[in-house]
């Protein structure tokens, strides 16, 4: 078993679920997630934003807005299977973003509709699991309706027709106004099957400061769950200086995993904001060697 910050690609080939989260809590707090647009012209010609994040220093790479029926990622090649063709590009774990919609769902914003394939659905958990997807992250975009109720609900059908990670939770509100650090609701997340919970980082969301967030980290973190702590209110943009801030904050909570979101040029952050993350939370001997690594080792 290695820690995740110590892998190389080939250690990831056949790394299992429970091999990957175990790889992530050996880590100790030091593990950066980017998040990336695959609808989206990429920041780079010639290049994915999924390269680019790894050249910075990301850990793990997070496909936003990929259709598992359509299969499209803007800026590569039509692929029979886009997923394989970027892992092996990066080396590094893949996973998609997949959104349980609730219907019943009261919104102040004008509701965006999704596709089918980028849903959280027994037919999207299933294709998911023939492309290889690493993890899969069950929240909402912006102006969705996806609430906590159907994110757990959603649970035991990701846990049933998927082998890989699944992590749970809302970085914003969705288009909904409910509580996002509701602690009855996340832990049940854990007592359904989640392997991590997703939380909204310090400092993004109004209100959510590291006194709110400590208790129920802890709460987390006691039934073996992981805590991702996410940038998704376009700051992954801000300046490095506050990148620095969020960062401290949510290795102070305990968070396994630091999320950096798509809201930046390019929809991903950018990429010195990626490193800048890297380095506050594990200095720059972990993040050279991230930066530096061969894809072929």
């Amino acid at each position: 078993m290695k820690r995740l910050l110590s892998c190389y690609a080939s250690d990831f080939k056949d790394m299992k679920a429970d091999e990957l989260k175990n790889a992530i809590l050996a880590s100790e707090g030091r593990t950066i997630l980017g998040e990336t647009v695959v609808t989206a012209a990429p920041l780079l010609e010639g290049v994915t934003n999924a390269e680019v994040m790894s050249a910075f220093g990301a850990d793990l790479i997070l496909l936003n807005e990929f259709d598992v029926f359509l299969k499209k990622i803007n800026g590569m090649k039509d692929e029979e299977n886009p997923i394989s063709k970027i892992k092996n590009l990066v080396g590094r774990p893949v996973g998609i973003n997949l959104e349980p919609v609730d219907e019943s769902a009261n919104l102040i914003d004008e509701k965006v509709k999704l596709s089918s394939g980028r849903l959280a659905t027994i037919d999207t958990f299933k294709e998911a699991e023939k492309l290889g997807v690493d993890f899969i992250c069950l929240t909402g975009n912006p102006s969705t309706g996806v609430s906590n109720e159907a994110i757990n609900n959603s649970i035991a059908n990701a846990k049933k027709y998927y082998s890989g990670l699944i992590l749970a939770g809302k970085m914003h509100g969705a288009g909904m106004v409910e509580n996002l650090v509701d602690e009855k609701m996340i832990l049940s997340f854990v007592d359904n099957g989640a392997d991590g919970i997703l939380l909204p980082a310090v400092g993004t969301v109004p209100g959510i400061n590291e006194n709110l967030l400590s208790d129920i980290v802890r709460k987390i973190k006691s039934k073996g769950a992981l805590v991702m702590s996410a940038i998704g209110t376009s700051q992954e943009s801000a300046d490095v200086d506050t990148i620095r801030l969020i960062g401290m904050s949510n290795k102070r909570i305990g968070a396994d995993i630091h999320h950096i979101g798509d809201g930046g040029y390019g929809r991903m952050a950018d990429p010195e904001n990626i490193m800048a993350l890297s380095i506050t939370v594990r200095g720059k001997r972990h993040t050279y060697f991230k930066m530096a690594q061969s894809i072929n080792r």
